[in-house]
């Protein structure tokens, strides 16, 4: 990692907001690289090593989802952060299925965006788990080494964040975990308090992991605290 705190590749088609967040970034100790759309991101991506891409969704040409697909292609481990407006619930769906491993709503203060990438760089260089046995529960097996979910034999496409997600609480089954925990254990010290924000994830994770969604038999809810695997 770089004396800063960080490399952050900003991409958003407003040049009034990039150089907004250059100059902020910059005061704060980042290391930022600016891209006009999600085309040039893709392609500055595969050029050169970043810790965070922060890239806006709604922008001409192929837009911020699918430059996130194709950066998640290129960089499976490389954390994205997509900005998307408040009131659109779309958005944030549509970016954690592309692969982001994060949202922040506009609009946003700089303090909340500066902790939330710093987070994602401190992810970015390290590995959230050591563990490198297979867990097995019921018809779902994950493979922590290769990073793969299987459920009776088939493999689930699940985004680096769901892996995250769903390897903390496979690797703690039938113990409840607060809401509180799973977002630091998963995301960071930063975070803590975003419980539509973690139900948004468990809800995404549940339509790949479970034969019905609205009734889990694996990602289970405790009401009013937080989430358990089920146990073997």
């Amino acid at each position: 990692m770089s004396p800063t705190n960080g490399s952050v590749l900003v991409t958003d088609d407003d040049p009034d907001l990039r150089r907004v967040l250059r100059r902020t970034l910059d005061a704060l100790g980042f290391e930022v690289t600016e891209s006009a759309n999600g085309e040039q991101a893709v392609r500055t991506v595969a050029a050169r090593k970043f810790d965070a891409v922060l890239m806006d969704v709604n922008m001409p040409g192929i837009g911020g989802i699918e430059a996130c697909r194709e950066i998640r292609k290129r960089a499976p481990r490389l954390q994205i952060l997509m900005l998307t407006v408040r009131d659109k619930e779309a958005d944030k769906i549509e970016a954690l299925d592309a692969g982001a491993d994060d949202y922040i709503t506009k609009p946003f203060s700089i303090a909340e965006l500066a902790a939330r990438l710093r987070s994602a760089v401190r992810r970015s260089n390290t590995t959230v788990f050591d563990s490198r046995t297979p867990i097995s529960i019921g018809e779902i097996v994950l493979d922590p080494e290769r990073r793969i979910v299987r459920k009776s034999g088939a493999v689930l496409r699940l985004t680096p964040k769901e892996f995250d997600l769903l390897h903390y609480l496979m690797s703690h089954p039938g113990i409840p975990t607060a809401h509180s925990k799973l977002l630091r254990a998963v995301w960071g010290e930063e975070y803590g308090g975003e419980l539509e924000y973690l139900r948004t994830f468990v809800h995404q994770l549940r339509k790949k992991l479970e034969a019905d969604p609205s009734a889990p038999e694996y990602l289970l809810t405790e009401l009013g605290f937080g989430y358990r695997f089920r146990e073997p």
